[in-house]
Order: structure tokens, then sequence, then C-alpha cells
């Protein structure tokens, strides 16, 4: 038996408080007898206090300890990673259908507005002569547009979780993320932009054979200045929707992904034309330009780095976080040569303003379910621990999308809410006069069952590939959102590509695919 200190230390790990009993409650009938009350008795015979360490096995027959448990998982302390919590979620995810549905349809609207507004800005940006002479920037769109899923929602997953759990309730806990978050998404961003302006250059030059030094510092110094700003306009107005989210009562893993994609494609693809535009102005007279732009931002990078570094919640991220991030980037590139090839062809022009919708609204749901699922993990344990909530194996389509389970709640509401939003989003770019393409029957038939099959599958593999992360040890948070915001991009722009094709194959000229 240790030592009275050594209880009370013990004890104090556990982070719940347990009551002090006599030696004659642990002797009593309805406990069974678990100790000799003469290893417990002093010099003088007294009896000695001693404490009860909360365990699995008695967890279910104290009804004080219940008490305090329950309690214990609505306390604002933080630092408690115990894994004798009960596999049962925190109050945040005890939400019925209406009420996930009520909070996700407002910023999923919002966030398809602001689809379409880049869609809208894609179709007219597309006819610039930066766009017609340098057509590798249509490889940067998607990579770009991308860099919503690989940093902001990333972002907004992570401060979403934390601020569930209790990190951000204190000032000091407030600042400290923030000011480390803010620094590690300018190091992605600027990383990020590079590799992509250098990934555009290469699938550019593999299917022609040409290559220019000019265009090729001009993708670079466009790229990475659009992810620089961009991310930093962005990381500001999550922060600000997951406070006033948390201090309105709402759960922030409902709105702030679906908000950080509502202005991050229209931020994103406006920034980056007018950029490339300017920098494409400034070849013939100064150029210069476009080496120094570059230069300014790459060499802001060791002072991301350092403040990155020295906070903790971001440090393990500066290090480990790359893997995602680089592999999404690439991933949605394949998707921007989709698109580069499919509208630089005049049959297909009306697809450039359809192809932000499709990506953003795929994107924007299956970033709500990650998020979700994540937090609910977070809640039960810490990566890497094996519980009822973090099955090991594949999930079977039924579990995903048919079980009784919140997650499973949420994944039905969010694949219902594909057909409304996107005839609310194709009647919005119908009355705008945008793609150059009427709405017939067939057209309408074909685009819904691209954007069906795209989310049903990202969905399900959102459900599986979080599940995954978390067994293997890694906080889904930071690593699975940029996979599949990056699979959204590929999968719908392969698939609105492929439907756009079939329709000019089969002569639906009433549509005027292409006009």
């Amino acid at each position: 038996m240790s030592s009275k200190p050594e209880q009370k230390e013990t004890h104090q790990a556990n982070g719940a408080v347990l009551p002090i009993v006599p030696v004659d409650c642990l002797t009593s009938p309805d406990r069974g007898q678990l100790v000799e009350p003469s290893d417990f008795l002093g010099p003088d015979g007294d009896g000695v206090e001693v404490v009860v360490l909360e365990s699995r096995a008695n967890a279910k027959g104290v009804r004080e300890e219940d008490a305090l448990l329950e309690n214990g998982s609505q306390s604002n302390e933080s630092d408690d990673t115990s894994t004798d919590r009960g596999p049962e979620p925190a109050s945040p995810l005890k939400e019925t259908s209406f009420s996930i549905g009520l909070q996700v349809l407002f910023p999923f609207l919002l966030a398809g507005f602001g689809t379409v507004a880049a869609g809208m800005v894609l179709d007219i940006v597309q006819h610039w002569d930066v766009f017609k002479y340098v057509t590798e920037v249509f490889i940067l769109v998607p990579a770009l547009l991308g860099l919503k899923g690989n940093l902001e929602m990333t972002l907004a997953s992570r401060l979403s979780t934390a601020a569930n759990i209790g990190q951000m309730d204190t000032p000091k806990e407030l600042w400290r993320m923030i000011t480390g978050n803010m620094a590690l998404i300018q190091v992605q961003a600027t990383v990020v932009g590079f590799l992509a302006s250098i990934a555009a250059v290469i699938f550019g030059w593999i299917p022609d054979g040409h290559f220019s030094i000019d265009h090729a510092v001009l993708l670079c110094a466009s790229s990475v200045a659009t992810a620089f700003i961009a991310s930093l306009v962005l990381g500001m107005i999550m922060i600000g929707v997951i406070i006033g989210s948390r201090k309105m009562g709402i759960n922030p893993d409902n709105v702030a992904t679906p908000i950080a994609a509502s202005l991050g494609d229209l931020i994103t693809l406006a920034l980056l034309s007018g950029i490339s535009w300017g920098l494409y102005k400034e070849l013939e007279s100064k150029a210069y330009v476009n080496p120094l732009v570059c230069a300014f931002f790459i060499a802001l990078l060791p002072i991301w780095i350092i403040i990155a570094k020295k906070n903790a919640a971001t440090r393990e991220v500066l290090y480990s976080g790359w893997e995602p991030v680089i592999i999404a980037m690439a991933i949605s590139s394949v998707g921007g040569l989709i698109l580069d090839r499919t509208v630089s062809d005049p049959n297909f022009a009306g697809m450039a303003v359809f192809t932000p919708v499709i990506n953003g609204v795929g994107g924007n749901l299956v970033a709500v379910q990650a998020s979700r699922i994540s937090t609910y993990l977070h809640m039960s344990g810490m990566p890497g621990e094996s519980s009822e909530t973090a099955p090991r194996k594949c999930p079977s389509p039924c579990s995903t999308f048919f079980s009784s389970d919140v997650n499973s709640r949420s994944a039905r509401v969010l694949f219902l809410l594909v057909v409304p939003g996107h005839l609310v989003f194709l009647y919005t770019i119908s009355s705008m006069q945008g793609g150059h393409t009427t709405l017939t029957l067939i057209f309408i038939v074909f685009y819904m069952t691209a954007a069906l099959l795209q989310v049903l599958i990202l969905l399900y593999i959102a459900d599986w590939m979080v599940h995954w992360m978390w067994g293997r040890d890694l906080d889904p948070d930071n690593f699975s959102i940029p996979y599949l915001t990056a699979l959204g991009d590929l999968i719908g722009t392969g698939l609105l590509a492929l439907s756009f094709h079939v329709l000019w194959l089969i002569g639906d000229r009433d549509s005027d695919v292409g006009d």
C-alpha cells in the first residue's frame, strides 16, 4: 500500500477530487472486503483516513464519483488528458439532426454564395491576357483555393477543438493560441504557395515542352503573395468567428469551416487575378519587380518560424504538419491541370464558373464532418488510444450514413443539403447570366449526379480517414482536412469535366455548352 503523500499525488493527477472516507466504509458489506482494517490502524488504534482513487471498475457503483466525473467533464480545466473519462462525448456534440442542420444551413449557404462569386470572377478573368498567355495560372487556381482546406479550415478545426475542450477560456490561453497559429499558417502559406508555383510550371511544361523563365518567376511571385495575404486575412476572420460562436453558445465545428470557405475562394481568386495581372503588366518595363516580390515574402519566413516554434501548441505541427499540406497541394494541382486543359478548349469554357462551386460545396461539407468527428474523438481521449469511439476497422457505408451515431446523423444532414444548396447556387448563376450555359433539365441532372457522388465519396472517406489517423496517433485536426478538401477538388473537377464532355458528345445543344 502506498504512503499517504503518494496517494494524494496520484489523486491529484487523475484530475478529479474524490472523497476521503474512513476505514470502516471500505469494509462495508455493499463494497466487499477490500483491505484489512489492521493495515490502517495508527499507534493508538485510531482509524486513519485514506483516499479512494477512481477507477473504471468502481465508476459505475459509486454515485458520488459519477457526479464528480459528470461535473468534471463540464469544467474549464483543459490540461486533463486522462484516459479515465467515459466514452460519452461532452454536451457540445449531443445534438439533434434539426439542430445540426439549423446551425450548418446559414454558414453553408453563405459559403456557397462565396463560391458562386468566385466562379463568376473566374468566368470573367479567364479572358484576361495573363490567363490567355500564361495558362499555367489556371493550374494555380485549385491549388491556391485549396489553401482554405490546407490551412484555414485546418486552423478552424484545430481552434474549434481547443475551444470545445476548454483550451481558449482564459485571455492568456487565447492569446497563445492566436499568435502561434497565425505564425504557423504564414509559414505554411508561403511554402505551399512557392511549391504550388513550381508544380504549375512543371505541369504546364510537361504537355507542351515550353518553358519561360519570366513566366515561371511571375507564377512564383503571384502564388506566394496571394497565399500569404489570403491566409493572413482569413486567419484573422477565423479567430473572430470561433470566439464569437463560442460566446453565443454555437458549436464552432458547425460554422467555422464553412465561413472559412465563404470568403476564402472569393478573396483568394480575386487576389490571384489582381496580383498576376499587375505583375504581368510589369514584365515588359520592370522585370525586376517579380523576383523582388517573391524574395520579400520568402525573407519573412524566419520571423514566423521563430514565433511558431516558441508556442507549444504549434511547435509539433510546424515540424510534422507538412506532409498533408504538400500532398494536398499536389492533388489540387492535378485538378488544376484538368481545369486548364478543359477550360482552354472553347467548347468547355462555360465550365469555369461551376468549378469553384462544386469544389467549394464538397470541401465545405466534408470539412464540417471531419471537424465534428475529430472533436468527438478528442472528448474521449488522446490520439492513438483505443476506445469505443475510435474503431480501427474500415467502416461500412451503412454505419457511416444509417447508424444512430451522432456522426452518422450529421453525415445524413450534410448529404441532404447538397441538392437544395446546388439548386439555389445554379439559379443564382443563371440569373446573373454566368457560365454561358442554359440550365436545361439534362444539364441539371448531370450536374447534380456529379455533386451527389462527390459528397457521398468524401463523407465516407472522412469517416474512415479521421478514425484511421486517430488510431495511428495522428491528430485529425491537423492531418485530415487538407487531404479531404484536395480530394474534393480533384473529384469535383474530374466529375464536372466528365459531365461537360458527355453533354457535348450527346449533343445537348439546348444547354449551349461552350457558347
